[in-house]
């Protein structure tokens, strides 16, 4: 830096010379600030700015880029003193705007979330976030958002344009939450370091996948990790963003940590054990499945096994799996081919990240035969949806029922904060509703009694407005039962999810209805909360 510095002043110098003109090096002088002579605003249009100053002379510093129509308007302008310029650097003129016109501080005070109906407390909250955020660099505008975010624990942040400004919100336990808005303008300098980092592009009129892994320093010094998935596409006003925060760590992803119950917990354990067979984790988006996933990978995950995952992204690293990235363009043919190839090369387990096409629902079927035990992920709203469309997918195979091991639905709803959750009798109309489900659950299972039922909702306190902390998940677990094996092999077109799920839940199946009316007369969450994920 000072050999740059250096070299420039020397450059300078030179230029001076070739403009018969004076020349100081400013890195050498005490700079002075001569407030009276021009206002700040005129120093930056005019591009001068006063070196020394008294009643009699004022000597002006120019850059090589000042106008000499400048010098003339200066000369009629201070009539009664005597005028002299010299050339300074660019960089001499910028460390003199700096002193004249300082930086603002930024306080990066922390983001929190407030209940809605706290209409003047949050629009302040929000106020305040996003005055901070129209102050400071785009880069820092990034690591700050992150960073509140895993403050909060929320799980993405979407960046959506509006018609006057873009919203800034979080999710936080299943819930989005505005936190600030900011200009189009400020939000084109953030989606630029966004996309850039990320590897997209914001000029693409198709919607596009990145993702952000790196270090970043913050202007006050403090480190923030950024760990993302992006997701962008164009809307009417600009390109949206959606952030998914990945901020678990290798070894938080255990089994154990997964809520599952005693009975769960036997059915996982029996069934990675396997050497053979297809595991499903079905849900929508944000329901966890890539964390359960994970959590089963890593479990298996011992010096006797071969471990090989197809991600797109590679979303967590995990030493002693063979972990292969593929893009989002590598989709049907392509990418059963890559699996193909990622069989071939002897693995006991290989995990897809999502089956999405025909193809790979063939392939990973007929890995899950011949010697692979085979993990992945599917969007379906349950576990009988999720079989009736591999059935769809892999058309008449007699062997499908042979292949399928385990297909585990899960949801996650908002548990409640046991410190403000509040008890209450529920009506009768609720209570019915609540029999009606307690009445369907499987033949072995012990039901509650619902005689003076008590069902709890969430409280508030300041410390927490809206009652909840943090999630849990309701889950159900098809096997394949000798009934459920039975339905399978009847024409794909004679089978319903309706038919599967009752001979399931007939051969001990609980649905994640069953669990979440379970769990909310428990009072881990509240039955509204059951109805709103569940339906």
């Amino acid at each position: 830096m000072q050999n740059a510095r250096l070299q420039e002043e020397q450059v300078t110098a030179r230029r001076a010379g070739v403009l018969g003109m004076g020349f100081v090096d400013t890195s050498q002088i005490q700079k002075q600030l001569f407030k009276d002579v021009l206002s700040t605003p005129e120093l930056k249009q005019l591009r001068v700015v006063p070196l020394t100053a008294d009643d009699h002379n004022i000597h002006f510093g120019i850059t090589t880029t000042t106008a000499q129509q400048t010098l003339n308007k200066l000369r009629s302008r201070f009539t009664d003193q005597r005028l002299t310029f010299s050339i300074i650097s660019e960089t001499g003129f910028k460390e003199y705007m700096l002193l004249y016109d300082p930086p603002k501080t930024v306080e990066y005070e922390d983001i929190s979330i407030t209940e809605p109906a706290a209409k003047a407390e949050t629009g302040s909250i929000i106020d305040h976030v996003s005055q901070t955020l129209e102050q400071v660099r785009p880069d820092d505008m990034l690591a700050y958002l992150v960073q509140q975010a895993y403050e909060l624990k929320a799980s993405d942040i979407h960046l959506e344009n509006q018609k006057d400004n873009v919203r800034v919100r979080y999710r936080v336990d299943g819930v989005l939450h505005p936190v600030a808005y900011i200009s189009h303008q400020k939000y084109r300098l953030l989606s630029s370091s966004l996309a850039s980092a990320a590897n997209v592009s914001t000029q693409e009129e198709q919607p596009q996948t990145g993702h952000i892994s790196r270090s970043y320093k913050m202007a006050t010094g403090e480190e923030v990790v950024i760990n993302l998935r992006v997701e962008t596409v164009p809307t009417v006003y600009g390109m949206d963003a959606v952030m998914r925060l990945f901020n678990m760590r290798l070894e938080l992803l255990r089994l154990e940590n997964l809520g599952l119950s005693r009975q769960e917990s036997a059915v996982v354990n029996e069934v990675i054990q396997h050497p053979t067979g297809m595991v499903l984790i079905v849900g929508p988006t944000g329901s966890g499945k890539t964390t359960t996933l994970y959590s089963l990978i890593n479990t298996l995950n011992t010096p006797e096994r071969k471990i090989i995952t197809l991600e797109d992204p590679v979303e967590y690293n995990m030493p002693g799996v063979v972990q292969i990235p593929v893009t989002g363009e590598l989709e049907g043919h392509d990418f059963a081919e890559r699996l193909r190839a990622v069989l071939r090369l002897d693995p006991d387990v290989v995990m897809v990240g999502e089956i999405r096409d025909q193809d790979t629902a063939r392939t990973a079927l007929q890995g899950a035969l011949t010697g692979h035990l085979v993990m992945s992920t599917f969007h379906a709203g349950s576990a009988a949806a999720a079989l009736t469309r591999m059935l769809d997918m892999v058309g008449i195979n007699p062997l499908f029922a042979n292949a399928m091991h385990l297909v585990m639905a899960q949801r996650l709803v908002r548990r409640l904060d046991d410190k403000t959750k509040q008890a209450y009798q529920p009506d009768e109309n609720l209570k019915s509703q609540l029999k009606a489900v307690i009445d369907s659950l499987p033949p072995h299972v012990q039901k509650p009694n619902l005689d003076g039922l008590t069902l709890y909702k969430s409280g508030k306190s300041s410390e927490n407005p809206f009652g909840f902390s943090g999630q849990l998940a309701l889950r159900e677990q098809l096997q394949m039962t000798h009934g459920v094996q039975q339905l399978l092999r009847q024409p794909p077109n004679q089978i319903t999810t309706e038919m599967l799920q009752a001979q399931a839940v007939q051969d001990g199946m609980r649905t994640m209805l069953h669990d979440g009316a379970l769990k909310a007369i428990a009072g881990l969450t509240t039955i509204e909360e059951v109805y709103r994920v569940v339906g």
